[in-house]
């Protein structure tokens, strides 16, 4: 029995490059005709296993007029899909959803003068893919990018965020918190503990305040919400769309 795949729904795309950057974290590079997307959402990458079409959610790495699409994901070991994705090699098909989803892009984001960005593990995927856009460079006058991880190797797309600092070497500042390794160029505790030490504030030398700032968070759920916890005990407010306020999240599973 053949799986039946919608066109309309799904392209077949071609893999360009599958990039290890530790153990178990890989970016797929695929080139796939799919509709415009907004920085910050999410696409779908499926494979036929069996006779079923398995497909997961991954976040576009790539801004919308990049090419090609990338993909940054962890292989789930007994997983049905992300240890086949991580054998694909180039020339490989892969099916990719037409359509992006998700809001967690910069238009859901109020006004603001800095913007501080939490990310943990892949999460940093939708990040990369907002700050290859003109959109927070017009925004906002100051950039603060924390991404969280275990060990120094999962600090992935560094390149990227050298580019960042290069093209805006006083607007833009990333900071790496790695937390199961000694990383003298790092912060050594868990992204909430970070902001309620102070240390993060003074390294930035900037301050996180209602006035001032608006923060997006998005990777471990137990991260998205102590960090949430402690924001709303400075007096920084979720935003939601009948209330804007200073935080907006993504829960990354």
């Amino acid at each position: 029995m053949s799986v039946s795949i919608d066109p309309r729904k799904w392209s077949e795309g071609t893999v360009v490059e599958l990039h290890r950057w530790a153990e178990r974290l890989y970016s797929l590079r695929v080139e796939a005709d799919i509709e415009p997307f907004e920085a910050g959402q999410f696409g779908r990458l499926a494979l036929v296993v069996g006779e079923e079409l398995v497909s997961r959610p991954y976040s576009f790495v790539n801004a919308p007029d990049e090419r090609p699409l990338d993909f940054y994901f962890i292989v789930i070991p007994d997983g049905m899909l992300t240890p086949r994705l991580a054998a694909l090699q180039p020339g490989g098909r892969v099916w990719v959803a037409r359509k992006g989803a998700g809001i967690f892009t910069l238009k859901q984001v109020p006004e603001g003068k800095h913007l501080w960005m939490f990310a943990t593990g892949t999460a940093l995927g939708p990040f990369l893919s907002i700050l290859k856009t003109p959109d927070p460079w017009r925004r906002f006058d100051k950039i603060v990018l924390v991404h969280g991880v275990r060990t120094r190797a999962e600090l992935a797309y560094q390149e990227t965020i050298d580019r960042f600092r290069r093209a805006h070497p006083d607007r833009f500042q990333f900071f790496a918190s790695v937390t199961r390794e000694v990383c003298p160029d790092a912060l050594q505790s868990r992204i909430p503990q970070v902001i309620e030490s102070g240390a993060l504030e003074q390294l930035a030398g900037l301050k996180l305040t209602a006035e001032e700032s608006q923060v997006m968070i998005c990777g471990n759920p137990a991260m998205v919400k102590a960090t949430v916890e402690l924001l709303k005990s400075r007096g920084l407010a979720e935003n939601l769309r009948r209330q804007p306020g200073q935080i907006t999240i993504e829960r990354y599973w």
